[in-house]
This record gives structure tokens, C-alpha cells and sequence, in this order.
């Protein structure tokens, strides 16, 4: 472990000039110095410096970004150098810390922001919890280092800044002290239950620092990545089962993607989300084992991020550009690279047995129905999990609960704060497909054979972005046709067998019919 005998006395120059530019930067480097109260549009932490640039904590975001991909190089290539060996209990107070002068050192390189100090916690831990799931060390630092971090616009009600990086694979996030010391306490646990069970919704944390400088510490946590950046998102919810001002903003849905909240998908997607049977027992099990270790460890106040993309939607958007632009460019996302990190491998740990890379890439979601037969795919994670049941919880929703209905506000204890939100998230967000919805479907699949194009789901892996039949191709040699293979257990099976043709929409209507009332009669 690095020291220097003096702290970093602030990030800012002799003129006010912030962490992002030498101390003898051009007078065009950001600053957040001279800025009436005006000019600022503050969050929490998080603002606006005059040159339009977000700031956290009066530090500017590129200036930030440099501090940790400095530190984060530093610590990561420091610690591959160690032996490997099992984890001490003693491993999760460990908080290793180093200086970065911006002259250079012998230990620290050269560079244009002010001085800092940078404190790596528990860095063996995570060096475990990164090869858990597969992350190796160099391949972590080419994603964090060797390019720029993209900073997310959306900062939420917290003020917190995030950062996704190039490479889609790690969300990079400002927390309060009091989040990164609960954070602390929580790793012997969350240790523990990782090596239980990888499969898991809950946030998979690869690190924990801190920037410390100009008389403020800048705490970053790690994580994966909920929501791959490729892939469209039609829908976006923060649920927590609470009816409670769970309604997103006129503000809020002025954004081209907006996030939406509990009362706001009860109008917008009635009969929630259709699963197949095994998809619907796996999102259940696993959330409510997950909600379990939240109850032992009194954690609540968490919510449940879904990212809903409409296949069908994207694939007639899609061929709407086509037909006004010509070529569109058809490369595919790339899926994520670290093990059990996407929403299909955390509920069933499988997703990437089987397929062929080099035709499709994975995404990760979870396929899925609404209420008229389109096809999504969904992308779930449990989020915002460092909030504990303290004192000032309680007096919140002792407040909260004399002006509204107790049972209806975020704020609760632990133990009822589970129970409804697994009450919520498997009752009135998920819901098991029927026979008879299964049935129905296939007419609408019959009904889109006059585009021009038509998507199609790959045999046995449903979480895959389907593929695009170009111009010429077989429709009905490839199209989907879901069908029942048992009242217990429906599912939708890939066939070979050809489109009815128009001649016969009758005799099919009837069939579909009569296998209606077979199914609904088992």
C-alpha cells in the first residue's frame, strides 16, 4: 500500500480552476468558481457549472472520470501482482490508499488534473468477486480505463452521477458515505450468499472507491450494467409495490425514455407482463429469495428497474426506416461479457449453453408477451439496495403513515416491505401465460405476414434478439408459430410448417377454436 506523508489540499487551482485542468490551465478549462447561484441547477451533489458541464460536489465529471481511471489502472495492476489465495475475514476492512501528486511520482504517473488522494476498499474481496463472475483483471481495466467513460443524463432523485463504460459492461455510480459504509458491512454477507447462489438479481458490485480532494470525498461504486445500452428500451419502470406518489413526473415524461413508476404501468400495462410457466416460476423464486437476504440484512426501500423492449415495435420501426432511408445499418448488440450479469443467466444461469455467437448475440432478456400478443424482451434488475430500516427511515414513514395510508408508502419495514413487494412484482407485474392466450397469439402471427420483413426467434433460445429475414426470404418457412405443448406448463415452440393460407383462415379459426375449449376443459 501507497501513502504520502501530506494530503491532497484540493483539486482546484491557485484561480478556482476545478480538478479537470492543470494548475496552470488555460483560462478555457472548466471551472466552478465565479458562478452566481443562478447559473447553477443543483441536485444533491450534482450541478451545472457555467459552461454547461455536470459537476458533483463542485469537481467537474471529465475531471472525475480522469481521477478514477488513474486510480482504478493503478489499483487493479498493483493487486494482479499479488498472490491468489482465499479470502480473510479481516480482507473486508482492508482500505488501501495512495496518493497521485500532479507532478508524477515514483509509485504514480504523471497528469493534468490537481493533486489527489485515492482509497481502494476491500480490494481482494472484490478482486474475488470479480473473478466470480469471470471479470479478469486486465479485461476490467480495458473497460474502465482504456477509454472514455459515458456519463448517463438521468441522475435520478438522489443527485448521484453514473457513468456506463465504453464497453457497456460496467455502471460506474457516486454514493453518500452513508451508503459506502453500509455498503462495507454488508460484503461478509453479501460474500456469503454469492458463493451460495451466483444466480441472483440483486446488484452485482465489483468495487468500491474513493476521490478524495478539495475537502470532499467522492465515493464510486462499481456495478454491472441492467440495461445494455444497445438495445432500444420502449418501456422503462422503478418499481417498488407502493402506490404511494408512484407516478412519474410531468417532467419526467417530457425525456425521450422515460422512467416510470408503480401507478403509472397499473394503467399502461393492465395485464402485466405474460411469461411462459418455467420463465414465471424462475423471476418469482428469485425474487423472493432475493427479497429474503434484503429482510436479514433489514435492508429496505429498494426497487425493481425493468427495461421493457417491444420486439415487434422495433422490427416495424426498423423496416419503416428501410423504407425511407434504404440501408440500414444491421449489426447486432454485443452481449455482455461477465458471467450471470444479464436478467436471463440470473434467473436460470443457462442462457449462454447453447447457440451459435457467431449468428446471433445475446442480450440477456427475458422473452415475453403484453396484453396483445407482441413479442418483448425484458430486462430486470433489483436496484437502490443500500438503503437500511434506520432511525430516520422510521420517523419517515411514522410521518408518512399519521397523513396516508401506512400500508400504501415506500417507506416501511423490512419484513412488510418484502412481502409486498413480491406480492407486487408476481402478481400484478409478472403473470403466467394461459393456453388460452397462447392460442390467440397465433393469429396474430398470421395477421403480420403482409410486412415486408418478419422477425424470428431462434429454436430454444428465447433470449435472443431475434433475427431479420432479408428481402426474397421464406417467411413461411422460418416464422414462429406458438403453440401449447400442455395446460401445465405452455410454451411457445419454433416449427417449420408453412403460414395457413388465405383460402383457409376459416377451417383454422375453427380448429383454433376447438383446441380453445380442449385446452380450457383440462
Amino acid at each position: 500500500m501507497a501513502t504520502a506523508a501530506e494530503e491532497p489540499p484540493e483539486l482546484q487551482g491557485p484561480s478556482g480552476i476545478s480538478i479537470g485542468t492543470r494548475k496552470n490551465a488555460s483560462p478555457e478549462s472548466p471551472s466552478t468558481s465565479h458562478m452566481s447561484p443562478a447559473m447553477k441547477k443543483t441536485i444533491g451533489h450534482r450541478g451545472i457549472d457555467r459552461t454547461g458541464e455536470t459537476t458533483y460536489k463542485k469537481t467537474t465529471s471529465s475531471a472525475l472520470q480522469g481521477a478514477i481511471q488513474l486510480g482504478i489502472a493503478h489499483t487493479v495492476g498493483s493487486l494482479s501482482q499479488k498472490p491468489d489465495r482465499d479470502v480473510l475475514l479481516q480482507d473486508f476492512e482492508v482500505v488501501e490508499s495512495i496518493f497521485f501528486p500532479s507532478e508524477g511520482s515514483n509509485l504514480t504517473p504523471a497528469h493534468h488534473y490537481g493533486d489527489f488522494r485515492f482509497k481502494t476498499y476491500a480490494p481482494m474481496a472484490f478482486r474475488y468477486f470479480r473473478e466470480m463472475f469471470g471479470i479478469r483483471p486486465g479485461d476490467y481495466m480495458y473497460s474502465l480505463c482504456n477509454e472514455s467513460m459515458i456519463e448517463l443524463s438521468n441522475s435520478g432523485a438522489s443527485g448521484s452521477l453514473f457513468y456506463v463504460s465504453s464497453d457497456d459492461e460496467f455502471i460506474i455510480k457516486t454514493v453518500q458515505h452513508k451508503e459506502a459504509e453500509f455498503l462495507q458491512k454488508l460484503l461478509p454477507g453479501y460474500f456469503m450468499n454469492l458463493n451460495q447462489n451466483k444466480r441472483t438479481l440483486l446488484p452485482k458490485f465489483y468495487g468500491l472507491y474513493c476521490v478524495q480532494a478539495a475537502g470532499k470525498n467522492i465515493r464510486i461504486a462499481v456495478m454491472n450494467n441492467l440495461l445494455p445500452s444497445a438495445v432500444q428500451m420502449h418501456f422503462k419502470y422503478d418499481l417498488k409495490g407502493s402506490t404511494y406518489k408512484r407516478r412519474a413526473s410531468a417532467k419526467e415524461k417530457e425525456k425521450s425514455v422515460p422512467t416510470y413508476k408503480d401507478l403509472d404501468f397499473l394503467q399502461d400495462m393492465q395485464n402485466g407482463l405474460l411469461l411462459e410457466g418455467d420463465k414465471y416460476s424462475a423471476v418469482c423464486k428469485t425474487i423472493q429469495r432475493d427479497c429474503l437476504l434484503l429482510q436479514s440484512f433489514k435492508i429496505m426501500d429498494y426497487s425493481l428497474l425493468v427495461g421493457i423492449h417491444n420486439v415487434d415495435q422495433a422490427f416495424q420501426e426498423q423496416a419503416s426506416k428501410e423504407a425511407v432511408a434504404g440501408a440500414v445499418d444491421h449489426r447486432k448488440p454485443q452481449g455482455q461479457k461477465s458471467l450471470y450479469s444479464t436478467a436471463i443467466e440470473a434467473i436460470q444461469a443457462e442462457a449462454g449453453s447453447t447457440g451459435s455467437p457467431e449468428t446471433e448475440d445475446q442480450t440477456g432478456g427475458i422473452p415475453a408477451r403484453n396484453s396483445n400478443g407482441e413479442r418483448l424482451l425484458v430486462y430486470i434488475g433489483i436496484i437502490d439496495i443500500l438503503q437500511s430500516y434506520r432511525f430516520v427511515k422510521k420517523l419517515e414513514h411514522s410521518w408518512k403513515a399519521l397523513v396516508h395510508d401506512g400500508d400504501t408508502v415506500s417507506v416501511h419495514r423490512p419484513s412488510f416491505y418484502a412481502e409486498r413487494f413480491q406480492r407486487f412484482m408476481c402478481h400484478s407485474v409478472f403473470k403466467k401465460i394461459s393456453c388460452k392466450y397462447i392460442l390467440a397469439s397465433c393469429t396474430i402471427q398470421y395477421q403480420q405476414f403482409s410486412l415486408p420483413f418478419h422477425p424470428v426467434m431462434q429454436s430454444g433460445r428465447p433470449d435472443l434478439l431475434p433475427k431479420i429475414l432479408p428481402p426474397g426470404k421464406d417467411v413461411g418457412s422460418a416464422i414462429e408459430t406458438p403453440v401449447s405443448s400442455s395446460s401445465e406448463n405452455p410454451g411457445f415452440v419454433a416449427t417449420s410448417q408453412p403460414p395457413p393460407q388465405p383460402q383457409d383462415v376459416n377451417t383454422n379459426n375453427t380448429q383454433a377454436k376447438d383446441q380453445e375449449l380442449s385446452c380450457l376443459n383440462e
